[in-house]
């Protein structure tokens, strides 16, 4: 039985790759993860785990992950260096790899003032990039930070995360460079509303040589409600929705918001595949992952690989 990512070998044999995400749940039921992964079995390539996102208290991301895997889906470990100091980064990178898990995203992770948990201390004691170079460096070089060496290295399929929207614009693709350059073998993308901006940022990030040098999926989010699209727009940082797109939800019938939601997200993903540079999608759409199929299918993904 061949153990690599499945998301590794989509992307390395040319195929257009589809990610989605599962949200730990906020207690010990291993039972939500296992309904979760079986909404997205047979839909997508891996599943990303986010990691006490929004800086709420959950299940642990590598405990989720180890529970895809035993399910047989490829799960993406999301790790963020707000709550870990190098010494449990690597730690849990080494325990990671030894549960099989196979996919790491490396990320900042939401501020804890927003979280259940404000009076938490950040630890951010590496930066997402330092983070990316460290287990590139435990995975390559068989070495810890400051020269130790491992007694076996880690087997990992190195991710990060890039925010096309965020300002000032011309920096974005700097930062993209930086991760790639740390050791970023795949990106996985802020998720996307204004195509004319992110078509931008791909043009310039191709213009540099980045989309030969990682595999970029784009990022999209299936919308429920007008609300949750001015939510986005006006609260959280770096998200650009423009307004046709509010009034396009305004202006449907409250009972067809969800559909019209699901409407655009397929658009979005038929247009990304002609996008110059973009090697498939990342859907989030957490606590909605039932629609995940949907969009798949629609959008024309389905069947995925299979590997023996």
């Amino acid at each position: 039985m061949n153990n690599s990512s499945k998301l590794k070998r989509v992307l390395e044999g040319g195929g257009f790759a589809v990610t989605a995400e599962c949200g730990p749940p906020r207690g010990a039921n291993s039972d939500v993860v296992l309904k979760k992964a079986e909404m997205l079995r047979n839909n997508v390539d891996a599943v990303n785990v986010t990691d006490n996102q929004t800086a709420i208290v959950r299940m642990s991301s590598i405990a989720a992950c180890s529970l895809l895997k035993t399910a047989g889906l490829d799960p993406v470990l999301q790790m963020v260096v707000r709550d870990r100091n190098r010494i449990a980064l690597q730690s849990d990178i080494l325990g990671a790899s030894a549960l099989g898990i196979r996919n790491v995203l490396c990320l900042s992770g939401d501020h804890h003032i927003f979280g259940n948990q404000p009076q938490a201390m950040g630890v951010f004691d590496l930066d997402s990039i330092q983070f990316v170079q460290v287990v590139r460096t435990m995975r390559d070089e068989g070495k810890i930070l400051g020269g130790d060496d491992l007694s076996q290295p880690p087997d990992l399929f190195i991710g990060a995360a890039a925010n096309p929207f965020a300002d000032p614009f011309d920096f974005r693709v700097i930062r993209l460079a930086k991760k790639i350059r740390a050791g970023a073998d795949f990106i996985q993308t802020q998720c996307i509303y204004n195509l004319d901006r992110f078509e931008r940022w791909m043009g310039m990030a191709g213009d540099r040589g980045l989309t030969d040098k990682a595999y970029i999926l784009g990022g999209v989010t299936p919308l429920k409600s007008p609300g949750m699209a001015k939510y986005m727009k006006n609260k959280v940082s770096g998200m650009d929705i423009p307004d046709e797109i509010i009034k396009r939800m305004e202006g449907v019938p409250k009972y067809k918001q969800r559909e019209e939601g699901i409407n655009i997200c397929v658009e979005t993903i038929r247009r990304l595949r002609e996008v110059p540079g973009i090697k498939g999608v990342h859907i989030m759409a957490i606590e909605w992952e039932e629609v995940v199929g949907e969009i798949v299918e629609r959008a024309g993904l389905l069947p995925r690989p299979v590997f023996d």
